[in-house]
């Protein structure tokens, strides 16, 4: 193999990390909205179903735009869109800071989305490219980050923006920049790698491994196990605090602690979820992930402070285990539409769970926001589909930047 060969398929942890880096900073600041909503409520005088439009504006954007970009990307690849996605992401943290009714609110939320729809697909297919063959690994420490800045969020909320109100918000936009200056780094190496793909001679991806027909249902039930995790994971995003603070009258900065902690146990779920699917296989991870959190969700919304806090831990970590293992699964299923698919898979699970998440919201106005909790662990049964998802994983090919070798992998 040739030095650019080899330059262009052993892994890069230091860019891994900095993108992971950059997905933090993003998802911190995309989290401050939600993590204001105590605050906004009052000040507004909103209802459940407003602040679920608040999350619905930022995410069907996300939704509906990320597709679209990691098929563009994947088409004509655009490594310099990723800095300029940081810097809408600052354009709408100050319009939230400055946001003086509930209109304007709703447009910083879906500027916010517009920079989260730039940044995921290109993020991820660069995570992918440098991770060596390490697929899960690349993928899992991409999404910590992220999931590490939503874990953030409230803590940041708790600890600056409560205290200092609204306004305060606009000082996070300075991480924005921190970010894009990271990222514009994260191009220039995406552009030398992609020359030292040519140079290498890499060969295309091959094409799917499965028939037409499979790969319709494998993408329905992907789509059925993203609404099920991301609609419950968003209701908690955006409700749990509520949920807390109406069942045991918490205050609200003892109810964002909480919510950090379930946050937290996301993100250590989501760190260790992929390197296993490297090792057991992707499906065996998802079941697990269905599994193991469905006792945990059913019994939570009955106990005390206690033990919702610890079965809230439990959910998070076990449910998160498997985004990981889905994107890179749906990805190998389309290897040659790498950035669409991650697109599909991140725009689809914002979409659907912001929807979710405002659905529920308008439900917990009639009928209170402790029925819904008890109800949302019944998403978790979706989960059961997987028996339908083909086994690829029995002679997994191992990707090199398009050079193909076969090895087993248990299913």
């Amino acid at each position: 193999m040739s030095t650019a060969a080899n330059k262009a398929t052993r892994p890069s942890y230091v860019i891994i990390f900095m993108v992971s880096g950059a997905h933090l900073i993003n998802d911190l600041l995309q989290f401050l909205l939600p993590a204001l909503y105590p605050l906004l409520k009052a000040n507004y005088d909103l209802d459940y179903f407003q602040l679920g439009l608040l999350t619905l504006a930022q995410q069907i954007t996300a939704s509906l735009l990320q597709p679209a970009m990691g098929l563009y990307g994947d088409v004509k690849p655009k490594p310099y869109l990723l800095a300029v996605s940081l810097v809408i992401v600052a354009a709408g943290i100050v319009l939230l800071a400055t946001a003086s009714s509930f209109q304007l609110l709703l447009v910083a939320a879906a500027v916010m989305g517009v920079g989260s729809a730039l940044f995921h697909p290109e993020a991820s297919r660069i995570a992918r490219l440098a991770s060596g063959g390490r697929l899960g690994f690349a993928q899992s420490s991409f999404q910590v980050g992220g999931n590490t800045g939503t874990a953030l969020g409230p803590l940041a909320a708790a600890l600056i923006v409560l205290p200092l109100g609204q306004i305060s918000t606009v000082w996070f936009g300075l991480l924005a920049v921190v970010g894009a200056i990271v990222l514009t780094h994260v191009a220039r190496w995406y552009a030398n790698h992609q020359i030292s793909i040519k140079k290498s001679g890499a060969t295309m991806p091959a094409r799917s491994p499965v028939a037409q027909r499979q790969l319709v249902i494998a993408f329905a039930v992907i789509g059925a196990l993203l609404l099920s995790k991301y609609v419950y994971i968003e209701t908690f995003k955006t409700y749990y605090a509520f949920f807390l603070i109406e069942k045991f009258a918490l205050p609200v900065r003892e109810a964002q602690g909480y919510l950090f902690a379930f946050l937290a146990a996301i993100a250590v779920g989501t760190f260790f979820g992929g390197p296993i699917g490297d090792r057991v296989g992707r499906i065996k991870v998802i079941w697990g992930s269905i599994l193991g959190a469905l006792p945990f969700a059913l019994l939570l919304p009955h106990m005390n402070l206690f033990g919702t806090a610890v079965m809230s831990i439990m959910v998070g970590l076990i449910l998160s285990s498997a985004f990981s293992a889905i994107v890179v699964y749906a990805q190998e299923l389309l290897p040659r539409k790498v950035g669409m698919v991650a697109g599909f898979v991140f725009g689809f699970a914002f979409g659907i769970g912001a929807l979710g998440a405002a659905l529920l919201g308008a439900v917990a106005d009639q009928i209170g926001i402790e029925y819904v909790f008890n109800a949302c662990p019944l998403l978790l049964l979706l989960g059961f589909l997987t028996i339908l998802l083909p086994n690829i994983e029995t002679v997994a090919p191992t990707r090199k930047l398009g050079k193909i070798t076969e090895s087993r992998q248990p299913g």
